[in-house]
């Protein structure tokens, strides 16, 4: 008899990662993939033995859970196919946030052997809920919504919720509507004029980094897309960068998806094609 997969869930569970990459380097690298799709409130990854090669990402908003799983089933991480499936209960920063959390009998002996030993107050509890989109060492937050990228067949544009402002070149046109003439008086805004560009080339060249930029983080970023073959860094320049595809067309389509994408509140990634 088939086992019924678990119902629908902010939290995804993915098994079958390479257990050979360090802990900090696979919650950066598993933040850098899957936050396109959504909110993350946190990545939890073990060293214990029992829990190797496995991770938990929590998403604020089950939709996008939902697309994560769909979208990255069997995608190729550090050489080996993801299987992800959602996690079988809530966890604790999403019961908080329902309403639902009951501390687990473990915590509650923890908490109250550490109290006995300090003889103070309980400690409160942890800081974490809809903001902790920080969560992840060393990887800052994301300061706009990410994107869904145009090659993850079958998922939809990205809408923004009501209220929140689009990511760069994801808003309608805000001038006047075709056909129609300018008021008196009203004054039109004027849609930004494309950067110079260079001709169609097989190679990026990627400005306006951060300084936490890492080749493993770039990497995570552009191996989604067909064609990708290797990420080049400048020594002695953290903001630049060279990423190199098989084609210009597929140098293209990431161009094309990334432009914008801001991994800090300062720092949208500018791309365009390298001079050949």
């Amino acid at each position: 008899m088939a086992v019924q997969d678990p119902r629908p869930n902010h939290t995804i569970y993915i098994n079958n990662l390479n257990e050979k990459i360090k802990k900090d380097e696979l919650k950066k690298s598993l933040y850098a993939i899957f936050s396109q799709f959504g909110q993350i409130l946190d990545i939890l990854v073990s060293r214990s033995l029992h829990m190797r090669g496995q991770a938990f990402v929590i998403f604020k908003e089950m939709s996008s859970a939902t697309n994560a799983l769909r979208s990255m089933q069997g995608f190729p991480f550090y050489d080996k196919p993801m299987r992800i499936q959602y996690a079988k209960t809530d966890s604790d920063i999403i019961a908080k946030m329902k309403g639902t959390f009951v501390e687990r009998d473990r915590d509650r002996e923890r908490k109250r052997d550490k109290h006995k030993a300090k003889g103070g107050e309980a400690p409160g509890p942890k800081k974490s809920g809809a903001g902790a989109q920080g969560a992840v060492p060393g990887m800052p937050p994301l300061a706009q919504p990410p994107r869904m990228l145009p090659h993850l067949g079958g998922q939809p544009p990205y809408i923004p919720p009501p209220g929140m402002i689009p990511a760069p070149g994801m808003a309608p046109n805000p001038g006047i509507p075709p056909g129609m003439a300018p008021q008196p008086g009203m004054t039109p805004i004027p849609t930004p004029q494309p950067l110079s560009e260079n001709p169609p080339n097989h190679i990026l060249f990627l400005t306006n980094l951060p300084e936490e930029t890492n080749e493993l983080m770039l990497s995570m970023l552009f191996n989604q897309f067909p064609g990708f073959k290797e990420v080049r860094l400048v020594p002695g320049r953290h903001d630049i960068a060279f990423v190199e595809f098989d084609t210009e067309v597929q140098a293209g389509a990431a161009r094309e998806a990334l432009q914008g994408f801001k991994i800090t509140q300062s720092n949208a990634m500018k791309i365009s094609f390298a001079k050949k």
